[in-house]
């Protein structure tokens, strides 16, 4: 079977992106090049083709019920327009995903999840015993996807729509903007550390808002790829599935506490996570710079004075800051701001240590 193709793939030979295979589907990892675009984003903006993720539709009178019983969050008080984000747990607390939540209104929701995990996603909801009459529909063939991140989103987006893109809080989201005529889903999200905004629109739509996007940025909006968006995320401290949560690693554990409502009457992985943090977390996941020389990539081992405690889950340079970090997940009692650490790099321990507030926080207005 040959890779899939997103209906922006025209767009990517078009304008000449470096095409790789992205777990089955073919997708540009750079254009003029990584650390370029992600400067973009961070001074201007940047435009992704992010089509490749899943989007699951949850309907019925009783959708609230069946979503607070299958994710770790609480949905009970979300008003219509907003969005929040969830792991979704297996019984033994481990991560089937980690995903977005949008109410449309009480019996419509929208869930937008990792590419990768679309059919095991998808086969974990219906395997569930979800509350008569609520039907979970699998909607991401009807969508394309377009990531337009950076301090100049808004101007950029602003004269292409019908809404007063100031009015679309962090989050949240309107269910029907017209850009460049074209009726679009638009969230104020983004996976990038800046504020931008995320276009969900029909497939043979896509390439027409691509090109208007592109044409009103002008020198203001960079083409970027999956590389960047990699290294965007990564210098903002955001997670990613199969990294830092996976289903050997409790959103407990990657300090995801915070989406874990443990208070709420049953959903699934409650009694392993309540175990878990009653008991206290034997491994922690903690971020680190390098004070050596070398870069930490993942899976790289973790050492203290020698003996294996961890390994790192994310790491890179990083463009912004100019230094080289990491995230490990590392014994707790070492899982400390100001531990010295050795990550074992091409064979040999380079000195690191381990922080808090480390990674890249834009400057909110």
């Amino acid at each position: 079977m040959g890779l899939k193709r997103t209906p922006l793939f025209s767009m990517h030979q078009k304008y000449q992106g470096k095409l790789i295979d992205f777990g089955g589907w073919e997708l540009p990892v750079e254009y003029q090049g990584i650390i370029a675009e992600h400067k973009m984003v961070r001074s201007k903006a940047g435009i992704f083709d992010v089509s490749h993720m899943g989007e699951v539709e949850v309907t019925g009178e009783r959708s609230l019920e069946f979503l607070n019983t299958l994710l770790t969050n609480d949905f009970t008080d979300m008003t219509e327009g907003q969005i929040r984000y969830s792991p979704m747990c297996y019984e033994h607390g481990g991560v089937v995903d980690d995903l977005m939540v949008c109410k449309l209104s009480p019996i419509h929701y929208f869930l937008v999840i990792n590419a990768a995990n679309t059919q095991k996603d998808l086969a974990w909801m219906e395997k569930q015993a979800f509350p008569e009459g609520v039907t979970i529909t699998n909607v991401s063939d009807r969508y394309a996807e377009i990531a337009l991140q950076g301090p100049l989103s808004q101007e950029i987006l602003q004269p292409l729509c019908d809404a007063d893109l100031a009015t679309i809080k962090y989050y949240y989201f309107l269910p029907s903007v017209k850009i460049a005529g074209i009726d679009c889903l638009l969230s104020r999200t983004g996976y990038t550390g800046e504020d931008g905004f995320e276009i969900y629109m029909p497939p043979e739509a896509a390439a027409t808002i691509w090109e208007t996007i592109l044409q009103e940025g002008g020198d203001r909006v960079a083409l970027c790829g999956l590389g960047a968006r990699d290294t965007l995320r990564f210098e903002a401290g955001l997670p990613l599935y199969g990294h830092e949560m996976d289903e050997d690693i409790t959103p407990l554990e990657a300090g995801f506490g915070r989406f874990v409502k443990l208070e709420k009457p049953s959903f699934i992985g409650k009694e392993a996570l309540s175990e878990q943090k009653e008991k206290g977390l034997e491994r922690k996941l903690i971020e680190f710079e390098i004070l050596g020389r070398g870069i930490p990539r993942a899976d790289y081992e973790v050492q203290k004075d020698g003996v294996r405690v961890g390994h790192v889950t994310s790491g890179g340079y990083q463009p912004t800051l100019e230094k080289s970090l990491g995230s490990c997940l590392i014994k707790s009692e070492f899982a400390v701001p100001g531990n010295e650490i050795e990550i074992i790099i091409r064979n040999k321990p380079v000195k690191g240590r381990t922080g808090k507030g480390l990674f890249y926080r834009r400057n909110k207005k």
